[in-house]
């Protein structure tokens, strides 16, 4: 068995390391701005190369700096769900809106007091600035080599071509930097003078910063205390430069003729020896920042670094006809290794990147109805499940506040996730308003990541370790929320079903007067079933005796049924909620969320079912934001993904630097004429949207039924190795002239395995030929099982 993988797995890593190394980001001229600069990172910290005509300046950020200030006021004046939810219940529901009612919108205004503090916020760590004289050297442009992590600054200095080189390790918080000539020959320095810029959006009421200038050694410095509410848990971070060569405080003429001498932590570099410098950031408690650093050599380091990269990439590779889509697929993996990995803080909206306010809109924190859980769609299908660990890590630290909030704002047993989370020790809920904060669908969904992890891995330690409790929690919550006497029989509902309510559907409508609009959305639905269906599924794995069980199999047996609405133009056609008209303009698509990520329906559907799926997709309008990952991932699940019309979005959503940012795509929604289209672009590098690869993936295989489907949204040429199907199997396969070829399958943990034959002769299955539909075969752990034709 090993002899035969060896030579697939090499072929693997050549593949997926080449592919990589072709899709650099070219700049071929100064990039001063913030988003047009070179993307590196370690997924702890995060460097931004940004180019001037006349300096080369880097901003960093890392994921564990954080604002830790909180703000936890108005506990007692927020009472208890009952209260709210009984006060509510008695405003009419002749209102327009709720807000209109004097109590209700100075109980709203209260309770969103807290979010409305600027902490806590990603901090960003500061900056570092190489001048250089103009009139002597010309910056020609940067590149970025996404399958190593090297930057690669031209310079042209007296008709030669120079490069300063630049990489962040992956495995220590530091940049390395080298002038070289194109051959990689160590060069003389050409800058003339180096300054550290803590940030601007540093709060006033915070401690000055601390400085360390040591010239002789080459060494410029200074050290934050981040403290915390209450001063006792205080944070710090220090951000050092150092240089292979002594420093010196040198003055100049300014522009009206003064003399004006070096400030603080800027500094003179005089000599012409060969150049190099490193920067270290060092973050943790306060008192634990000052130690010493080490100077690491720049080769042996890059050759580490190059090892982690090697082996990120040998875990799948696609080869695409469509070279733009193949690029997405591969840049897209490397902004999300730069951006996150395990026992580092999960990234927030907007990752690792950050200056001044880039990187901070909306505390830049975790927003649990799909923005949080976005980016690691990716990991699984990718094969790169190591990067959920974050994710995982995430919802355990949510555990014990939403324990405590179910308990305590709502009287019921389980785990109640907040609408928005911080990466900060919280006793309540952060935004307990009574609209967003009452969106039922978080729970579910914020533990739906972790039940992935197991259904893509098969680990059933982590099954039993990690995902268990918080989907039990989770579970528990919901069964006791849907059987509450409000939500089950009396005068509102003339069924015996178990509802959903009250709740909100993502971004839409908020709290309503008479509480329209705020029972069984979709996303509600589908995602507590998907959740049911999970811990049935979990108690069976593991053995266990769930009493829970009976709740939950009860509401299952009387479910309410998904919301619609009829289209005169497309006919009937799924909506978000009940009572919702066809023509509703979304910003979280929630049309076809029983699709993706609800997995209730899709290409297993019936076709009755698969015709109202294609009219929803026809007739479904969204406003942009949150659709460029998330409603072409649901069309490619059920078949309908228009490909170039999916690359043409991507294109307006691109940034300079390669990333894809949100923008907005329509009005009659929440925009209008008026609107910047691009606003969200200024905000910071949109963390999410890194989940691009998903929706390749998608179209190249899908799995989530546990039955493999190759190729069901793919039209021309391609190839895909070791894409990770559900059941813990790596699939690789290609598809020539709109024909499938060979298929190899290594099933990891000896589960069933279910493959549609996509061939109309039958296939031939490890020699054997077979003449059926679908394939389904026992299988071993670490046995390899091939697919060709049948001709």
């Amino acid at each position: 068995m090993k002899k035969f993988l060896v030579p697939i797995l090499q072929l693997l890593f050549l593949t997926s390391l080449g592919q990589a190394a072709k899709h650099p980001v070219i700049f071929n001229k100064p990039a001063p701005g913030f988003f047009d600069g070179a993307l590196l990172g370690n997924g702890a910290m995060g460097v931004v190369v940004t180019t001037r005509p006349d300096a080369i300046v880097l901003y960093f950020g890392h994921n564990n700096v954080w604002d830790i200030r909180l703000a936890e006021e108005h506990k007692e004046e927020l009472k208890d769900f009952n209260y709210v939810f009984n006060k509510v219940k008695q405003i009419s529901d002749t209102l327009t809106n709720l807000s209109d009612d004097p109590w209700y919108n100075q109980y709203n205004q209260m309770s969103g007091d807290n979010y409305r503090k600027k902490y806590p916020r990603p901090f960003p760590c500061g900056s570092v600035l190489l001048g250089f004289d103009g009139r002597k050297v010309q910056l020609l442009g940067h590149i970025l080599d996404i399958s190593n992590g090297l930057c690669t600054v031209r310079l042209l200095v007296d008709h030669k071509e120079l490069e300063l080189r630049i990489f962040t390790e992956m495995q220590y918080d530091r940049l390395l930097m080298k002038l070289v000539d194109k051959a990689g020959h160590p060069q003389p320095n050409i800058f003339e003078r180096i300054k550290v810029m803590p940030d601007p959006s540093t709060p006033a009421e915070f401690p000055a910063y601390t400085v360390k200038e040591d010239l002789p050694a080459g060494e410029l410095s200074f050290s934050q205390v981040l403290p915390s509410t209450d001063n006792k848990e205080n944070k710090a971070f220090k951000l050092s430069v150092k240089v292979n060569q002594s420093l010196e405080k040198t003055s100049r003429i300014n522009w009206n003729g003064n003399k004006e001498e070096m400030k603080t932590l800027e500094a003179a570099l005089l000599r012409k020896d060969d150049f190099s410098a490193q920067v270290v950031l060092l973050e943790g408690k306060e008192g634990d920042v000052l130690k010493q650093v080490e100077i690491a050599d720049f080769n042996s380091a890059f050759e580490k670094n190059v090892t982690v990269w090697n082996e990120y990439w040998s875990k799948s590779s696609v080869l695409l006809s469509d070279k733009f889509l193949e690029e997405i697929w591969y840049r897209n993996l490397y902004f999300f290794n730069c951006a996150a990995k395990d026992g580092v803080t999960c990234p927030g909206l907007f990752a690792n990147w950050s200056y001044n306010n880039i990187g901070t809109a909306w505390h830049g924190d975790y927003h649990m109805n799909y923005n949080t859980q976005q980016p690691f769609w990716m990991t699984f299908s990718s094969n790169h499940l190591e990067k959920n660990l974050p994710y995982v890590n995430l919802i355990e630290s949510l555990m014990p506040v939403s324990r405590q909030w179910a308990k305590e704002y709502y009287g019921l047993p389980g785990a109640y996730f907040p609408h928005s989370a911080y990466p900060v020790k919280m006793t309540m809920n952060p935004y307990p308003v009574p609209d967003w904060g009452w969106e039922v669908c978080e729970t579910p969904w914020a533990v739906q990541g972790l039940w992935w992890h197991y259904l893509y891995s098969g680990d059933t330690a982590f099954l039993r370790n990690r995902a268990y409790q918080p989907v039990k929690a989770a579970v528990e919550f919901l069964t006791a929320y849907m059987k509450r006497p409000d939500a089950h029989g009396g005068n509102r509902w003339a069924d015996k079903d178990y509802h959903i309510f009250p709740t909100i559907p993502p971004e839409l409508y908020g709290l309503r007067p008479g509480f329209k609009y705020n029972y069984d959305c979709s996303v509600d639905l589908t995602l507590t079933k998907f959740i049911f269906n999970a811990f049935k599924e979990a108690v069976t794995v593991l053995k266990v005796n769930e009493p829970l069980l009976a709740d939950v199999n009860e509401i299952l047996a009387h479910f309410p049924t998904y919301p619609t609405a009829r289209s005169a133009q497309y006919g009937d056609v799924y909506v978000s909620v009940p009572g919702e008209h066809d023509k509703v303009v979304y910003n979280v698509p929630n049309a076809l969320i029983t699709v993706f990520p609800g997995e209730d329906h899709g290409l297993h559907s019936d076709d009755t079912t698969m015709r109202k799926l294609k009219n929803t997709f026809y007739n479904q309008q969204s406003e942009g934001g949150n659709a460029l990952v998330f409603m072409n991932l649901q069309a490619a699940r059920i078949g309908m993904l228009d490909i170039e019309r999916f690359k043409r979005q991507v294109q307006y959503a691109l940034l300079p630097n390669g990333t894809a940012t949100d923008v907005v795509m329509q009005v009659h929604g929440r925009y209008n004429d008026q609107t910047d289209y691009m606003y969200m672009s200024h905000m910071g590098i949109w963390f999410e949207n890194f989940a691009l690869p998903a929706v390749i993936n998608e179209c190249l295989m899908q799995s989530y039924t546990g039955v493999i489907r190759l190729f069901p949204n793919w039209r021309t040429d391609g190839s895909f190795t070791n894409l990770r199907a559900a059941g813990a199997f790596l699939v690789s396969a290609e598809q020539m002239n709109g024909r499938v070829g060979k298929i190899s399958i290594l099933s990891e943990k000896g589960n069933e395995l279910r493959v549609m034959i996509p061939w109309k002769k039958g296939a031939v299955v490890n020699g054997r030929k077979v003449d059926t539909a679908l394939l389904t075969l026992k299988t071993s752990p670490g046995q390899v099982i091939t697919l060709s034709e049948n001709r």
